[in-house]
């Protein structure tokens, strides 16, 4: 009977990637770790990057793991992956998948901001700024700033009934709005704003919003 290997160690172009199972007991892990890096067979100094799973390790128990790989002169760790949430991490994610609903017109300099989702029901004007760590969703003309994805979600996306905002940012990324690209908004039609896989904002029609970014939906059920 072939015995469970708890160590997997795996080569890639950025050096070596070791997997320890996160389901085995502690002991069993060391041990086999322990026996893995004393193998002949590594010359050089190979970066390593540890996979530890859902395993939860303390600081202590990490610097163990530390130790015993930096035991071998041919192993430097270069990053700890690990699956494991914080209770920070936790609530920073609902955060971002909340949504919330401002009713009536942002003003002229007035600034609504929101953790995840906003919903604007009215205008935005010119000069007033919209700000969401998720998407943006105006329900009206849509004439100021917009920043969706303000925490870094590069898949956030902005969409309007009339779109013909002066700026748009998505993440890190800024489009201004030209008067090529406010032609579009002279359609009587809803658009939206995402960033493309070539890395620019784009405007499409929001029907296309399904396609673009299926995973936004967390309908269930229906016919």
């Amino acid at each position: 009977m072939t015995k469970q290997q708890y160590v997997a160690i795996k080569g890639t172009k950025d050096g070596l990637v070791l997997r320890l199972d996160d389901k085995c007991a502690y002991s069993d892990l060391l041990a086999e770790l322990r026996s893995k890096v004393s193998e002949s067979g590594l010359e050089g100094l190979s970066e390593v990057q540890v996979d530890i799973g859902y395993r939860y390790c303390n600081e202590s128990e990490l610097k163990e793991i530390m130790n015993i790989i930096h035991s071998s002169p041919n192993l430097r760790i270069s990053k700890i992956q690990s699956d494991v949430l914080t209770v920070e991490e936790c609530n920073a994610r609902i955060l971002e998948k909340q949504s919330e609903t401002f009713i009536g017109i942002v003003r002229s300099g007035q600034v609504v901001k929101a953790e995840g989702d906003l919903v604007v029901i009215g205008d935005v004007n010119p000069n007033a700024r919209v700000v969401a760590g998720g998407s943006i969703y105006v329900l009206g003309r849509l004439k100021g700033i917009a920043h969706a994805g303000a925490n870094g979600n590069t898949e956030s996306v902005i969409a309007a009934s009339w779109l013909e905002a002066t700026h748009l940012m998505i993440a890190d990324k800024m489009e201004l709005m030209t008067d090529e690209l406010t032609i579009l908004s002279e359609q009587p039609e809803m658009e939206c704003a995402y960033i493309h896989t070539n890395g620019f904002i784009t405007i499409d029609r929001l029907q296309e919003l399904r396609i673009i970014r299926p995973h936004l939906s967390s309908f269930k059920g229906g016919i």
